[in-house]
């Protein structure tokens, strides 16, 4: 198995309290650290633009920007984004991007890529809110347009939702056969389908009945249009608060509440902290954590990105999983 790590951008309410001018610096100090071993394979950004759980003034900086600057500043370590959502950029214009943070990267990009889903920022930064079907309609176009203008430098395409004559897309990513696609998202009928076409990755939940349900479903689709499902990558979230013990991890899931409270409110938070309260939704100590990512292992997740919620104020629990969980599962 192996392993993505989230840099906190802000997106969760993670660096409320740190100084603007300082937020670069605490985001590229953990990216450094994840660079500088071995244990994570990854670092990931979110693409979006407004806070969760609910839209605030905080900081949430821009994922193809920071793509860019983690190009720059790391040598070693995969670069993503979970996910990218197609209809924020035109996809030629999104390929161009990619392919220029590829080449500064030394050919280290992943393309992390969706249908989206936050309505607020949708309609705020005016993009309207269009229909599931017009959404995922777009990603099935727009990854088709990324592979074709990695793999030849030029495109041209005319489809329901894109036209592009001619774009030219060079130089070309430095990666042989393009940017590897990471299809995220579970929906069983269009998600799943576009993945089985096109994707190297898939993201989907980390709860085992999905987990095992939905590469059921991949692997009907893949069936369905002649591709070959065990050479798609499978792969999982998981929001991960570790401590040595249950009350240390009680400790730390309180921090975090008091945080995401003080701006959201109690309901809000409560909703958020119920998506990592448990060994199997990543809370827990390192025994529980393994039990609970071995049964993951066991469905054929082959790959999982984690989400420290304190990482910018205390990398000590980023430490202990990484001395104390990912060996037993690597």
């Amino acid at each position: 198995m192996r392993f993505g790590l989230f840099i906190p951008q802000g997106w969760r309410l993670d660096l409320v309290g740190i100084d603007p001018g300082d937020q670069w610096r605490v985001m590229s100090d953990l990216a450094a650290h994840a660079d500088g071993g071995d244990v994570w394979d990854s670092l990931w950004v979110y693409d979006h633009f407004h806070t969760v759980p609910v839209p605030t003034r905080e900081a949430t900086h821009e994922a193809w920007s920071l793509m860019a600057a983690y190009a720059a500043t790391t040598s070693r370590i995969k670069l993503g984004q979970m996910c990218t959502a197609m209809s924020y950029r035109n996809p030629v214009y999104l390929a161009k991007v990619a392919a220029t943070a590829d080449i500064i990267s030394g050919g280290r990009v992943q393309m992390g890529i969706g249908g989206g889903w936050y309505e607020h920022e949708w309609r705020a930064y005016g993009y309207g809110f269009p229909s599931a079907g017009i959404r995922l309609g777009r990603l099935d176009e727009g990854v088709q347009i990324m592979a074709t203008a990695w793999r030849e430098g030029v495109v041209s395409f005319n489809g329901k939702h894109y036209e592009v004559d001619g774009a030219i897309v060079e130089p070309k990513p430095l990666q042989q056969g393009g940017i590897p696609l990471w299809i995220a998202g579970g929906g069983e009928k269009v998600t799943l389908r576009i993945a089985a076409k096109y994707a190297q990755y898939t993201n989907f939940t980390s709860e085992p009945d999905g987990f095992a349900h939905k590469s059921e479903v991949l692997a009907g689709h893949c069936r369905d249009v002649g591709t070959d499902y065990d050479a798609i990558v499978r792969s999982a979230n998981l929001n991960v608060v570790v401590g040595a013990t249950d009350a240390e991890v009680k400790e730390r899931l309180g921090r975090v509440r008091e945080r995401i409270a003080g701006l959201a409110g109690d309901a809000a938070a409560d909703a958020m902290l119920s998506s990592m309260s448990t060994p199997q939704s990543g809370s827990g100590t390192p025994a529980q954590l393994v039990e609970a990512i071995q049964r993951l292992r066991d469905l054929g997740c082959e790959y999982l990105i984690c989400y420290f919620p304190e990482a910018a104020y205390d990398r000590s629990g980023v430490e202990l999983f990484e001395r104390e969980v990912v060996p037993a599962l690597s």
